[in-house]
C-alpha cells in the first residue's frame, strides 16, 4: 500500500511540476494568436488588451488542470467585472471532450483550442510542455507573470483597476 502512494504521489507531482523553457519571456507581448472558441468563431489574444490577461494552457485529460480549473472559476467569477480576462487554450486533439470538459468544470470564461496537442503552434510559442501552464499579461498587454500565483493574479487585477 505505501509503494502505491509513493508512486501515486510522484505521478502527482510529475503531471504538476511546471517544466517549460517558454519561447515568449517576460517583458514579452501578448502574442498575435489566433484561435476558435466553442461556437467556432476566430478570437484573437490581442483582443483582450487593455484588461489584465491569465492565458491558460490545458487539456481535457489533465487532472491537475481540471482541479485548477475550480480554482479558475472561482477567481473570474470574482474579478471578471474588473477588467479581468482568463483565456484557456486547450490543447486536446479530440473537440467533443473538451467541449465536455468545458461544461463539466462549469467554465464560463474564453475557451479556445488549438487541437494538436503539445505540437500546436500557440503550445509552442509559448513554450509549453507540461500542464497546466500559465501566463499572466497586464493591460498593456505584456508578460507580467509565468505560472503566477493566486495573489500575483489578484494583485494585477487590483494594479490594472486604479
Amino acid at each position: 500500500m505505501f509503494k502505491i502512494k509513493v508512486i501515486g504521489s510522484f505521478l502527482l507531482l510529475m503531471c504538476t511540476v511546471f517544466t517549460t523553457n517558454a519561447q515568449i519571456k517576460l517583458g514579452d507581448k501578448l502574442p498575435d494568436i489566433a484561435l476558435q472558441n466553442t461556437q467556432n468563431a476566430t478570437v484573437k489574444l490581442q483582443s483582450f488588451k487593455g484588461k489584465t490577461v491569465l492565458v491558460d494552457f490545458w487539456a481535457s485529460w489533465c487532472g491537475p488542470c481540471r482541479l485548477a480549473n475550480r480554482k479558475l472559476v472561482k477567481t473570474y467569477k470574482e474579478y471578471k467585472n474588473q477588467r479581468f480576462e482568463i483565456v484557456g487554450i486547450s490543447i486536446d486533439t479530440d473537440k467533443s471532450k473538451w467541449l465536455k470538459a468545458i461544461e463539466k468544470d462549469k467554465i464560463n470564461y474564453t475557451q479556445l483550442i488549438d487541437p494538436k496537442g503539445f505540437d500546436a503552434k500557440s503550445a509552442q510559442t509559448f513554450g509549453v510542455e507540461a500542464l497546466p501552464a500559465t501566463f499572466l499579461f497586464d493591460g498593456s498587454g505584456k508578460l507580467i507573470a509565468i505560472n503566477p500565483t493566486e495573489s500575483q493574479i489578484i494583485d494585477q487585477i487590483k494594479k490594472n483597476n486604479k
